[in-house]
């Protein structure tokens, strides 16, 4: 058995920025992260909205600077799945792997992954024209034709802000009627770039290098036709990841339910980034979450005298 002041789950840039706060600060802290650090940074082919680099970088160089920030410290790493986590009166009870760790403080960073259409073409194409950011890619596609594939808030939004940079957007949604608030709605079919086309499942994003069309087939017809596109760009709803996360913490369908520091309601479990109930899931946002979880967490360890 391990004993950790603070453990930080999850590598992302909200996991690592709290790992760095907390080292700072000289707290004894863990990191526990299965994969490769970097979360959903490492799918982004290339981030030109993070701050102080304005000519952009691979989301892949962006982790590794994360990453090489963090090794001026002497942090733990613990490269397992954390299966469930005990609540206790000051020390909580991770259960990683086959192995045991305790802390007085935990914060949740595991993040959220977007959900995915599960049609063929979809992961091959992935940054290749597939993507599930328009904030992040859009301007990729200036000048070209595009598609958003989806009915809610995310999807309507997305597809006004690209309307600003690409040619056409097709926004295709598998029912008649849009599920976001009305005055999006109203927005976009007003709008004359966009063209919706409803009723309409996407079978297939099919291209050999690079997405080049989609297969469609109407819900009530069953007609099949194909749509010349140059990118996807989908947004069909995301699931934090949070299935290990004990029911003692409180959380909803969005995530786990914070207050603007960052604390749950269970005294010493702290979350921030994208598994946290809330709207803007950016690098940036996710990184000043972190920040401020690990002040709030240093603050709850000083009230318990560590």
């Amino acid at each position: 058995m391990k004993f950790y002041d603070a453990v930080v789950i999850g590598g992302g840039p909200a996991g690592m920025t709290a790992a760095l706060y907390l080292l700072r600060a000289g707290v004894k802290t863990a990191m526990i992260e299965k994969l490769s650090p970097g979360g959903q940074v490492l799918m982004t082919s290339e981030i030109e909205n993070y701050p102080g680099f304005p000519t952009g970088l691979q989301g892949w160089e962006l982790a590794d600077k994360f990453v090489a920030h963090l090794e001026n410290y002497d942090l733990d790493r613990i490269g397992d799945e954390v299966r469930d986590i005990e609540v206790g009166t000051t020390i909580h009870t991770i259960k990683v792997g086959d192995e045991i760790v305790q802390t007085k403080a935990i914060i949740l960073a595991t993040g959220s992954r977007y959900r995915k259409l599960g049609v063929p073409g979809e992961e091959r194409l992935l940054g290749k024209g597939v993507s599930y950011c328009a904030l992040c890619d859009g301007n990729f596609f200036r000048g070209q034709d595009v598609a958003v594939i989806g009915g809610g808030n995310s999807a309507l939004e997305e597809a006004l802000y690209l309307a600003r940079l690409v040619n056409k957007v097709y926004l295709i949604h598998r029912r008649d009627e849009f599920r976001g608030l009305v005055c999006y709605q109203d927005k976009c079919f007003k709008h004359e770039k966009i063209e919706v086309i409803r009723n309409t499942f996407v079978d297939e994003i099919q291209g050999a290098d690079g997405v080049e069309s989609l297969a469609l087939r109407n819900a009530s017809s069953g007609d099949v036709s194909q749509l010349k596109v140059d990118g996807s760009f989908i947004f069909v709803g995301f699931e934090p990841i949070m299935d290990f996360v004990c029911d003692d913490v409180e959380k909803e369908s969005n995530g786990i339910i914070t207050d603007v520091e960052m604390r749950t309601n269970v005294p010493g479990i702290f979350a921030a980034g994208d598994i946290r109930s809330k709207m803007c899931r950016q690098v940036a946002s996710a990184v000043g979450d972190g920040a401020t979880a690990a002040n709030a967490a240093f603050t709850y360890l000083e009230r318990l005298g560590v």
